[in-house]
C-alpha cells in the first residue's frame, strides 16, 4: 500500500482544527474493520502509523469486529456521528469501510460527505482537489469518472462478498455430503473468560474490550449462560 496516494488525497483539506504553526492542521478519522472475533486488526493499524508520519492529525481511530454487510455498525455509526467538514474518512480498502448492496453502499458513502467528509482509500481515486478548478467541461468529466470508480469499486466489494459466502455454502454442504461437517467448534476458554468477567458484574462493553471479543458475542454466551442456569 503506498500511502503517497494518501498524502494526494489528504492535500487540500478545508479543517477547523488549528495548531501552532502557518497552516491549518489536516485531520482525520481511521476506520479499521474485520468480520470475524478470530481476525486481527493488527494488520490495518500500519496506516494509522503512515498517516502520523505523514504530519495529519488523527481525530478518532475506530476499531471494530463486524461485517462489512451490515450498515448498523456501532463504530461506523459513532464515526460518522463524529465526522466535522473538511475531515477525511482513511479506510485500508474499500472493503473495509463497505460489503453492503450498491445502493446501501451509496448511501453510507452520501451520509460521510453530507457530513463535509470525504474518503481517502488506496486505489480509489479522487479528483476533489482537480475539479473545483477546472473548466466546466473538464469538471463534469471529472467528477462523473470519480462516480463511476466509486461505483464499480462498492460493486466489486460486495461482488466478493457474495462470492465468498457461495463458496462457504459449497463447502459446507460437500462436508455435509461427506459426514464431515460439525459446524463451527465452540470456543470454550473464551466461554469462560466472558462468563467469569460478567460475573464480576463487568458491563457489556468492558467484557468485551478484556476477553478480546464482539460485544454481540458476549451478549450471546451470556445470555446462554443465564439459560443454563
Amino acid at each position: 500500500m503506498a500511502f503517497e496516494f494518501l498524502a494526494t488525497v489528504f492535500r487540500g483539506s478545508q479543517v477547523e482544527y488549528t495548531h501552532p504553526g502557518p497552516f491549518p492542521m489536516q485531520v482525520a478519522r481511521l476506520y479499521l474493520r474485520v468480520s470475524t472475533d478470530e481476525q486481527d486488526l493488527t494488520r490495518q493499524s500500519d496506516i494509522e502509523h503512515m498517516a502520523r508520519q505523514a504530519g495529519y492529525y488523527i481525530a478518532g481511530v475506530y476499531r471494530e469486529k463486524a461485517s462489512g454487510a451490515r450498515a448498523d455498525r456501532p463504530e461506523l455509526l459513532r464515526m460518522i456521528s463524529d465526522l466535522q467538514s473538511g475531515e477525511v474518512v482513511v479506510a485500508e480498502k474499500i472493503d473495509r469501510l463497505s460489503r453492503l448492496p450498491l445502493a446501501e453502499a451509496e448511501q453510507l458513502v452520501a451520509s460521510i460527505r453530507a457530513k463535509g467528509a470525504r474518503l481517502a482509500v488506496p486505489g480509489l481515486m479522487d479528483f476533489s482537489d482537480i475539479a473545483p478548478g477546472a473548466d466546466e467541461v473538464t469538471r463534469i468529466v471529472l467528477e462523473a469518472t470519480q462516480a463511476l470508480l466509486l461505483k464499480l469499486a462498492l460493486q466489486m466489494a460486495r461482488d466478493d462478498y457474495e462470492i465468498r459466502r457461495e463458496r462457504q455454502r459449497q463447502g459446507v454442504a460437500l462436508a455435509r455430503s461427506a459426514g464431515k461437517y460439525a459446524g463451527r467448534q465452540a470456543d470454550t476458554a473464551t466461554h469462560e473468560r466472558i462468563v467469569a468477567l460478567r460475573r464480576t458484574g463487568l458491563t457489556i462493553k468492558r467484557t468485551a474490550e478484556l476477553a478480546g471479543c464482539s460485544l454481540s458475542q458476549v451478549k450471546r454466551i451470556w445470555a446462554l449462560h443465564q439459560a443454563q442456569a
